[in-house]
């Protein structure tokens, strides 16, 4: 299991808590440093059902300065994920990812239900 996360980012911390407190070993993974690539997000994205729209960080700054709220909806699919791919701190986070599953975010209720 792959986790994906900013160690400074206050939801993650709790994510890892509760992934150690449910005992479940996981591959730590620093989003700022080793950013998803084009390839992965669209796997992900794939494998989540998600709509693309959950993978961007809409609360980040970057999000904000970028004025994303008002620039993706006119974007492809494909012009979205490899804006993704290009900084992590575009990318909500902590994301977990393992053969059956791709969780964004953390949600303890989604995640006890997916992963325990």
């Amino acid at each position: 299991m792959l986790l994906i996360q900013y160690p400074k980012c206050s939801t993650c911390q709790k994510a890892k808590k509760w992934l150690e407190a449910h005992h479940i070993t996981y591959t730590d993974r620093h989003i700022a440093e080793k950013n998803p690539s084009y390839e992965e997000l669209r796997g992900w994205h794939e494998k989540s059902g998600l709509p693309l729209k959950k993978f961007f960080n809409t609360s980040g700054l970057l999000y904000k300065e970028m004025q994303l709220k008002e620039k993706l909806p006119a974007m492809s699919e494909e012009e979205q994920l490899k804006l993704l791919a290009t900084n992590g701190m575009l990318v909500k986070r902590p994301i977990i990812v393992d053969d059956k599953t791709v969780l964004v975010g953390f949600r303890e209720e989604e995640w006890m239900e997916k992963l325990l």
